[in-house]
């Protein structure tokens, strides 16, 4: 690679990790501006019908993960969302050369700082800290906009997974030192 298409590679790089960061922020404002809605709007326990029979805004305290699973180890969470956020951040930072994994990683950036945020800063204490939830869905689960993100993301996550695509924009994996990419087609091909 020349050294002019390398400096545009990278260019390209930072512009797609700025885009992360940019959805990201997005996201936790978003996650964190309607749980302080909620909060100040409502009591703890109160609910309302938007859809009825469907869908509720429920204001509930979540020590948990998902469907309330695992009371007992909110701390246990906490360091896993740390753990996930460090890691996300390195891949949007060293990694991701491509837009859609900029999106997606921002996406799930966006949502672990939200319920991370709620997990270190919220009672009972630093780190112990019970998520705010508030969407209701009868026969699912009471969530926010946080999970709302994570879960979203980390299905396109999978989708992109199943279908090779690289955090590089690379298709498949790498053809080892010595092997020929096969059948004429080009495993290092950039993703659309």
């Amino acid at each position: 690679m020349s050294e002019p298409q390398a400096g545009s590679a990278a260019a390209k790089a930072k512009r797609y990790t700025g885009l992360g960061l940019i959805i990201a922020l997005i996201a936790l404002v978003l996650d964190q501006g309607v749980k302080l809605w909620v909060e100040n709007n409502m009591k703890l326990g109160e609910s309302f019908e938007v859809i009825p029979g469907f869908f509720d805004i429920h204001y509930i305290l979540n020590p948990g993960a998902a469907f309330s699973m695992g009371e007992n180890f909110t701390v246990v969470f906490t360091i896993l969302q740390a753990t996930v956020a460090v890691v996300v951040t390195y891949l949007l930072f060293r990694r991701v050369k491509i837009r859609s994994w900029a999106i997606v990683l921002g996406c799930l950036l966006g949502g672990v700082l939200g319920n991370l945020g709620d997990r270190l800063f919220r009672e009972p204490a630093f780190g112990f800290g019970h998520v705010v939830d508030m969407f209701s869905v009868t026969n699912f689960a009471i969530f926010n906009v946080a999970d709302s993100f994570i879960v979203c993301s980390m299905i396109v996550v999978a989708y992109m997974l199943i279908r090779g695509i690289n955090l590089d924009g690379t298709i498949g994996d790498k053809p080892k030192d010595g092997e020929s990419a096969g059948d004429g087609d080009d495993p290092q091909k950039p993703a659309a």
